[in-house]
């Protein structure tokens, strides 16, 4: 899963950073009001995590462009406004969920959790693609009665590739969606080759049909026969 958290304050942002990180969320993070937005407007995200007062903008503002956007991702505001008020305006404009400063880190992955979990509900409970049945709430993936045994970064790879299905994917794109602002701390895309190269055996050996083609020098394509 991957997040967004906007927020000003360094340390409380590094504190919730390292925390979600070790939950095993990949994320990214911005520290005014443009950084988000041009974050907001380049990638696909799960969730964001919202602080009202931002320098050089106002984090309801984003909030709203994620809603007229239509954009599938949660929102959950994290502001020190505490007044009902501005609970009231926060949800109305469209977040998920307004959590108040000081909070439990515990309590926001709970949060984040359900949020996500109601969102891939109101999606869809399931992902057919060819013989392929995805099952996000479990991170399952079945061809017929079979269960396709996947490494964590194998599923993300398969479902980011599905989710963007007859359309060319670049070794950037896949490294970013893996790795969020990390992506440079991988030393080349050998471990994509790695984790693609694994899948696709998965695949063959099950009998799945070949709909993951490598696109020679750009990246990989995902299309029914």
């Amino acid at each position: 899963m991957k997040l967004l958290i906007i927020e000003d304050e360094p340390d409380l942002r590094n504190i919730i950073l390292k925390y979600l990180q070790k939950e095993g969320y990949v994320c990214e993070v911005a520290h005014d009001f443009p950084t988000a937005f041009k974050k907001i407007n380049n990638y696909e995200y799960d969730c964001v995590l919202v602080d009202l007062n931002l320098p050089k903008g106002d984090g309801l503002n984003l909030v709203k462009m994620l809603r007229e956007d239509e954009s599938k991702a949660g929102v959950i505001v994290v502001s020190a406004r505490n007044s009902v008020d501005d609970r009231i305006i926060g949800l109305e404009e469209g977040a998920d969920d307004y959590l108040t400063k000081p909070f439990n880190l515990s309590e926001l992955n709970a949060r984040i959790k359900a949020v996500i979990r109601r969102k891939t509900n109101q999606i869809s409970k399931e992902i057919i693609f060819g013989d392929l049945q995805i099952i996000p709430d479990e991170r399952m993936v079945k061809i017929g009665d079979l269960e396709l045994n996947l490494t964590k970064k194998e599923y993300e790879i398969l479902i980011y590739l599905v989710r963007n299905k007859n359309r060319v994917v670049t070794k950037d794109s896949i490294a970013e969606h893996l790795w969020g602002d990390y992506m440079d701390e991988a030393v080349s895309f050998d471990f994509i080759y790695a984790h693609v190269k694994n899948l696709r055996k998965k695949l063959a050996e099950k009998k799945c049909g070949k709909y993951l083609k490598t696109i020679y020098g750009i990246g990989y394509k995902i299309e029914v026969n």
